[in-house]
């Protein structure tokens, strides 16, 4: 069984080790709302995965982006809205898909209307 606070304080080393290459590697600038950051207010830019694969950490820093608290958090919710609303997923059950054409036989019903007229 796996103690919590061993592998917390293993997670939190690789965050603290990917962030530190990061922020040396891109300005301090958010990558989607283009806020500017400085040493008091650094904490709040976060590296966000773009595969969001926490554990795909290449050293040229290819899957990160440095992001604002807002913006990361945007992005997660995006990111988990499409899960959940896929077409393949098992979360939300899909209505079945309409094949009704209200207006099918318009055509039709019109042709017709000429003959009469």
């Amino acid at each position: 069984m796996n103690n919590p606070k061993t592998s917390s304080g293993t997670q939190r080393r690789r965050e603290e080790g990917y962030r530190e290459k990061a922020l040396k590697m891109y300005p301090w600038v958010c990558g989607r709302c283009a806020r500017e950051f400085s040493g008091k207010n650094l904490s709040q830019l976060t590296v966000h995965h773009r595969d969001h694969n926490h554990d795909n950490n290449p050293e040229d820093g290819s899957n990160w982006e440095l992001l604002c608290l807002y913006c990361h958090d945007n992005e997660h919710a995006r990111y988990t809205d499409q899960q959940y609303f896929a077409e393949g997923s098992t979360a939300s059950p899909l209505a079945p898909k309409t094949t009704y054409k209200a207006f099918g036989s318009l055509a039709d019903l019109l042709k017709g209307k000429d003959d009469i007229g």
